[in-house]
């Protein structure tokens, strides 16, 4: 039977897919909203970041620059920095969104987490014939965006009323959401490989300044993706595992 793809379906479909991942970033944005007033921030300029900036990790760390006062050149290169990896994320989304007009690449370029992307890429590499996979994208840009939000706010009045609330570990949740994003993209050899070596990387340079050794070991972690796929293109992790046949191993 054909399955019928409308405006509607995917757009709840990408609701319902980033669901998981919406419920990991809860945490997330309570601690922002919280460390954000905390950090001297104004309720408004705090909820201003999750509205203008959306951007989990660049809020944290301009919010904390903000409260300390410093430069505004300083704050912008730090979190372009922080966000370089969006490049990435955009260069694989590209082929698949090319033919899009711009009322429709703006919102969903400005809405694009972690959390979607590794939601939406899937959505887009499956080979059915659906005209409205955007329409997928854009429930799932949809729901992150109101949750981040409203989660922020949460934390916001949390903040202000409960001391030190990221002492209470709900960045944990965080760590956990991220694994859950990673772990159903390692099913090939190049995948696993730049995984297992951008983590060790990020561990031997954990003691770099500015946390650049996350980006190095980003960037080391393609580098050998990159590699990998071009021996193997197209062995999944199974195919890898499986003994290869005496038949193979000994010529005849």
């Amino acid at each position: 039977m054909t399955q019928i793809f409308t405006r509607r379906s995917e757009f709840i479909a990408g609701i319902r897919d980033t669901f998981p991942l919406v419920v990991g970033a809860i945490p997330f944005g309570i601690i922002f909203g919280a460390l954000a007033v905390n950090s001297g921030l104004s309720p408004g300029a705090a909820m201003g970041f999750s509205i203008f900036v959306f951007a989990g990790s660049s809020q944290f760390i301009g919010s904390n620059l903000v409260g300390q006062g410093v430069g505004i050149p300083l704050i912008v290169f730090t979190t372009f920095i922080v966000n370089i990896r969006h490049a990435l994320y955009s260069a694989t989304l590209a082929p698949y969104m090319k033919q899009l007009p711009q009322r429709w690449l703006l919102p969903l370029g400005f809405w694009l987490t972690d959390e979607t992307f590794a939601v939406v890429i899937t959505r887009y590499a499956k080979p059915d014939d659906s005209p409205f996979k955007h329409w997928y994208h854009l429930g799932s840009s949809v729901i992150m965006y109101l949750n981040w939000n409203f989660w922020t706010f949460v934390g916001l009045v949390a903040g202000q009323r409960i001391p030190d609330l990221s002492a209470y570990g709900l960045a944990f949740a965080m760590d956990v959401t991220f694994i859950g994003m990673v772990m159903p993209q390692l099913n090939n050899r190049p995948m696993v490989l730049a995984a297992l070596v951008a983590g060790l990387s990020a561990v031997v340079l954990n003691n770099m300044p500015n946390k650049l050794g996350l980006i190095v070991a980003v960037f080391i972690g393609i580098a050998v993706g990159i590699a990998a796929e071009s021996f193997s293109p197209n062995e999944t992790v199974e195919d890898a595992l499986k003994p290869t046949p005496i038949s193979e191993e000994i010529p005849s």
